[in-house]
């Protein structure tokens, strides 16, 4: 009978053990102590495997978000270099960072102008970035109650002429 503590892939050398996590990275599950190269290419396989680490390095969490940036919700207070490489790889990983700098937010928006809809009290420059990114943003920043500046505004009707609608009635935004 086995051990309780011990895990179905722990027998298994480094090398036997890389090579199941890169072909599976969920494998890593069944490792008790991975070493940080095991970790590496099990997130390098699948980002989401990162909820199955205990105390992921720096590195290893950076291999994670690259692969998908939705990782980082699996990831206790991330440095901000992990959370810039999470909102390069999916905009609306923003959701989950809590208070993001004003470059996190910018680089958010510029992977997905609908980012902005996770962002609080979204400065002129993040509105605008929105913006050029998706004309439509201009909807979520009306929505969050906010009168955006002429020139964001400019640029939302540059970026897609059909955005127009929110400006001329922002009551669609509102709900009215």
């Amino acid at each position: 009978m086995r051990s309780k503590s011990k895990k179905l892939y722990d027998h298994l050398a480094e090398q036997e053990q890389l090579a199941a996590v890169k072909e599976n990275g969920y494998t890593i599950q069944h490792i008790s102590n991975p070493s940080e190269a095991v970790q590496l290419a099990a997130v390098k396989e699948h980002g989401y495997v990162i909820k199955h680490i205990n105390n992921p390095s720096e590195a290893v969490q950076l291999e994670a978000v690259k692969e998908h940036g939705y990782a980082i919700s699996y990831i206790n207070n991330p440095s901000e270099a992990v959370q810039l490489e999470a909102v390069k790889q999916y905009g609306y990983a923003i959701q989950h960072i809590n208070n993001p700098s004003e470059a996190v937010r910018l680089e958010a928006v510029k992977q997905d102008g609908d980012a902005i809809q996770h962002i609080s009290n979204p400065s002129e420059a993040v509105q605008l970035e929105a913006v050029k990114q998706d004309g439509d943003a201009i909807y979520y920043i009306l929505n969050k109650r906010i009168w955006p500046s002429s020139p964001v505004m400019l640029a939302a009707v540059k970026q897609d002429q059909k955005a127009i609608k929110y400006i001329a009635n922002p009551g669609l935004a509102w709900g009215k």
